[in-house]
Order: C-alpha cells, then structure tokens, then sequence
C-alpha cells in the first residue's frame, strides 16, 4: 500500500481502488483539510504556511505538502505552496462545511 493515497490503489479501511475512498484516506490525515483550507486565501511560503495553521510542526506540514503535491492538490512556485485547478475545484466543495460549522456553532 503506498503512503500516499491515489485512486485505484488499496488505502487505509479500502481495498476497493476507489477515488472516493482514497480522497477520504487523504483529507482524513491530520491537516490535509487545513492546508487546502488555508491556502485558498492565496500562495505563502513555508513558514507563512505554518503560522496560518496555527503553528502546526515542520515535519507534518512538510508531510502534507508532499502528500498534497503528490496528489495533485498543491503546487510549489515562486511564490510559494498554492492550490492546483484541482485543488481550488476541492475547496469549493469543503467550502460549504465551514458555513455549515458556523451554524452549527451557533446552535449550540
């Protein structure tokens, strides 16, 4: 099984091969979420990346990242670490997640 997750390969609870299961195992690892959560506010460098997360550690940001870069969800430029298209289309889709967490915030 390869550390990082791709469709038609067996990950973490799946056998299956399916990308569903696969982008599952990926945005369910310690802030995979996060990472694309807050690079849609634009690219940022390394550090810049860390202090958005909320001082998260060196060694798992860089492990994300890889991840990320891997999977075709992040890229590295001259400005730093920012979403692919794909990355983006993937934000879009947890976007409503964190208007749903506002109101259920509310609620309580």
């Amino acid at each position: 099984m390869s550390s990082v997750p791709m469709p038609g390969q067996p990950v973490r609870g799946s056998a299956s091969g399916r990308p569903v299961m696969a982008l599952f195992d990926l945005l369910g690892r310690a802030w995979a979420m996060g990472v694309v959560w807050q690079l849609h506010e634009g690219p940022c460098t390394f550090r810049q990346l860390q202090a958005r997360c909320d001082g998260i550690s060196p060694t798992l940001l860089n492990r994300r990242l890889k991840e990320l870069r891997a999977t075709g969800l992040v890229d590295h430029g001259p400005a730093g670490y920012r979403l692919t298209s794909l990355g983006d289309a993937l934000y879009d889709l947890i976007e409503p997640l964190g208007n749903w967490a506002k109101e259920w915030a509310d609620a309580l």
